[in-house]
Order: C-alpha cells, then structure tokens, then sequence
C-alpha cells in the first residue's frame, strides 16, 4: 500500500515537472501585450500547489485503511468531595460517600501505519485505592482504606466510609484529609511488533470539607426520687446542664418511658425557657411506676426540645439516666386469735405489718368473707404504717351451723394513700381461720361434773387446813 501511495505521488510529481517544462501558454510570450502578460512563476506555484493538495487528498482517502493510533500524553487528574450533605450533629453514626472523579484527558492522539494499539490510556488511575484520614475532625472512622479500581479519564467512583461523630465534637469545619493511592502508564516503546509498557506509582492528599454542626447537648448531673416505688405514684428530680455550643430558646425538659422500663410520666415534661451554653437547672417529674417492678435501678430517657438559631425547634440528642425504684408496699398478716365455733360469732384478731419500702398513710384492713362466713363489719382502721410498722385489727366473724371443723384462708387487703394521695391497694394476703368442732352431748355432762368434783376436792382440802391450824387454836 505504502508503495502505490509513493508511485501515485512520483506519477503526480511527473506529471507538474512536465506541465511546468513546456512553453508558455498564449498570454506569456514576447507578442503579449503588458496588462494580460502574467509570469511564467506563477503558474508554475499554481501547479505546484494543485499537486501537493493532489498527494493529500490521496493520503486522507487511504489513510483509515492503513493507520493505528497513538496517544502522546495525558496524566490521571483526581478530584474529591462529599456527596450530598456535608454538614453532621455531634453523635451521628453515618456511612459518608466520598466521591472521586478523574478529569484527566489524553492530548494528542497519533496516527500512523505501524503502531500498535495500547490497552491502557495514560490518563486512567489504575488500582485506585481511597484513604480517609481523621486528622484533627473530632471523627472516628470505623473502615478500612476503600480499593476502588481502575478509574478512566472522564470517570467517577464512590468510596463509602463508616464515620462516627464523637458526642462532645466542637462545632465548626473540619479539613478532611482524602489521599488516593494509584499507577497510571507513564509511557509505551513499541519494537517492532512488541509494546512496552511503563508505569509510575502515584498519591496524592486533597482536602475536603466537612462541617460539624451546633447544637445543644445534655449531661445529667444529679438524680434524686421521692417515693418512688413499685404501685405508686412518685416523683424523679433531675440535675440538668448545657455542655454544647448552642444556646437554647424557649427550652422544655421531657422525660419518657425507655424501652422495658417500669416509668410511666403523668408530668413528663417541664418549661425553662432560655438554655444557654453552660447552664444547670433542676427538674421536677412526676411518674408512675408498674405494680410489677422490682427494687432495683431502671432507665428514663431525657431530652430537651428548643428553638435554636435557625428558628426551628429541634430536640437534642436523648440521654439516658438510671433511676432507683424501691421496693413496693406490701403487708404480712398473723393470726393473733383466730379460733371459732360453728353457729357462733366471735372476734377474730389479725397483725398485720409493712414490709414494704415506703409509708402506706391512712391505711385500712379488709376481709372479704365467703361460706361458711360472714361479717357485719368487714373493715378496720390501721393509721399511717411505715416500713416496718405493726399493727391489730379486729373482724366480728359469724360461723354458719355445721361448718366443717377446719382451717380456712380468709382474704385480705390493705387500701392506703401513698404520699401523692392516690389511693392504693395492696396485694392480696390470706388470713388463717380455724374453725374447732363444736362439744357433743357427753362433753356437755362429763365437762360440768368434772369442774363439781374439782370444786368439791378444793372445798374439802380447805376445811381439813382450816381445822388442823384454826380451830385447835
């Protein structure tokens, strides 16, 4: 091919000599007259001009036919930035997309019969690997470096990272250092039919923005409770202070229920107005605690709702406090004379003590009786009981005729007010009645003349006394 390309441009070469060796064309003689006389120079630049624009054409129209390429140069050019928002809250616990992008470009491109085509462009970041470097963003970054591959000229690539903004992190922007680790080809030598490849390692660190936002943060200083028991109604008085970097407008302290916590808040919130930086106030709720829970510290969760310098009003980040729970009020009985005959009615009299955890005020006992009982009066007063606390109730029992000789569990509660005023009933304990059996027919005459021969045997002790010392006298 590249030899009917020379003979075609020898051929046209000829051809213009020939043509420019000839004699003068009708015009450029001696008998020409001056104003249409032209230069035979000219005309031999004008046929020059036409080959080489000949030779050309001719090239152009082989050339797809015959030519490989090759580019001269062009070097990866890496950019960086955040994807989506760049701006956290102290706290968050986020996967940031960083995003690479490469805007290098190849320059110059040849094409000529010979040359091998290369499968690498010295414009693509080969085995690209992307680095997040905390530097001194209060961050912890909880991934490795991110292998993102070969990233060509024109390209964009997304490296994830689980990042963790610590609690206390002072507002502000933070310059995250992004370093990106790749070999590119640096240059390609063709011998003969072989290419050459060669590669040069690569890094380079960019800055990227990251911008840790202001808001208000909690810190529980203090916990203190008020009857605060299991069944009751009770009171949390909290300690709470501002440790972030925004002061908070029209604030309101909440409280709420945790998950598997025993709190239940009637009153669970509080207004204190502005909150600035560095402030404590002290909060006062009012929860109600499951008759299930056990005395032993549960969870409550704290926040603060508040308007911040934007004009919104946001919450702050939930912190939790542990909050003790004593234990509930609860009541042991004792019979102290609990023995009845069928068919009569008799005073039963039962102990009943606070073995609970709190003061039980103004507290009542109750019986509830069934067959073979019944009472006119099922209720007695026992007062204020604090913990550890005695005290006697008497009940009128009525036995019906012909009740089973036994013993009998008679139930019984205790009604009292906590120290809220509510109203409140204790769990259920049974009190022990012994039904004995009634006498029979002998027992009723072997019973009295066991007690005339008693009184007879002391009559006759006391005369025989009486004579032997009195009368010998």
């Amino acid at each position: 091919m590249n030899e009917r390309i020379i003979m075609d441009y020898t051929t046209v070469s000829r051809i213009c000599m020939a043509e420019t060796s000839k004699k003068p064309l009708p015009g450029y003689g001696r008998g020409a007259s001056r104003a249409g006389r032209r230069r035979p120079d000219q005309c031999t630049g004008i046929l020059r001009l036409l080959c080489a624009a000949s030779f050309i054409l001719i090239l152009v129209a082989l050339s797809p036919v015959m030519a490989d390429s090759k580019y001269m140069t062009g070097t990866p050019d890496l950019n960086a930035h955040i994807s989506g928002t760049n701006e956290f809250s102290p706290g968050d616990d986020i996967y940031l997309p960083v995003v690479i992008e490469n805007t290098g470009l190849n320059q110059f491109k040849i094409v000529e019969s010979g040359i091998i085509d290369a499968n690498d462009l010295s414009s693509t970041a080969k085995q690209l690997t992307v680095t997040l470097d905390p530097s001194d963003a209060p961050i912890v970054i909880k991934a490795d470096p991110q292998v993102v591959g070969d990233l060509p000229g024109s390209g964009t690539a997304t490296a994830m990272f689980h990042i963790t903004v610590s609690q206390d992190a002072p507002a502000g922007t933070y310059q995250i250092p992004v370093t990106m680790d790749y070999t590119y080809l640096y240059r390609q030598n063709q011998e003969g039919e072989t290419l050459a490849y060669e590669y040069k390692d690569a890094s380079e660190t960019l800055l990227v923005p990251m911008k840790i936002k202001s808001v208000l943060q909690l810190a529980l200083s203090g916990v203190d409770t008020e009857n605060l028991v299991a069944g009751n109604e009770g009171y949390v008085d909290l300690t709470v202070q501002n440790v972030g970097y925004e002061d908070g407008r029209n604030a309101a302290i909440i409280v709420r229920q945790d998950n598997q916590s025993p709190f239940t808040p009637t009153e669970g919130s509080e207004y204190i107005g502005d909150f600035p930086r560095g402030a404590a106030v002290n909060a006062r709720f009012r929860v109600l605690v499951s008759g299930n829970a056990l005395q032993k510290t549960y969870p409550l969760t704290v926040m603060v709702n508040y308007k911040n310098a934007e004009g919104d009003y946001v919450n702050s980040e939930p912190e939790t406090i542990g909050v003790p729970v004593g234990g509930k009020v609860q009541f042991s009985v004792t019979p102290v004379s609990a023995s009845v005959l069928p068919g009569e009615k008799s005073v039963v009299v039962v102990q009943y003590q606070n073995t609970g955890g709190a003061t039980a005020y103004n507290a009542q006992a109750r019986i509830t009786a069934v067959d073979p009982f019944t009472t006119d009066d099922d209720t007695a007063f026992l007062g204020t009981m604090a913990p550890g606390d005695i005290r006697r109730a008497a009940f009128d029992i009525s036995v019906a005729n012909g009740a089973t000789a036994k013993a009998y569990g008679v139930d019984s509660v205790v009604i009292y007010q906590d120290s809220l005023d509510n109203q409140v009933t204790s769990d259920h304990v049974n009190v022990n009645v012994q039904i004995i059996p009634a006498p029979g027919i002998v027992s009723l005459i072997v019973i009295p003349v066991i007690i005339v021969i008693a009184l007879a045997a002391v009559a006759l002790i006391a005369r025989r006394i009486y004579t032997k010392w009195f009368r010998a006298r």
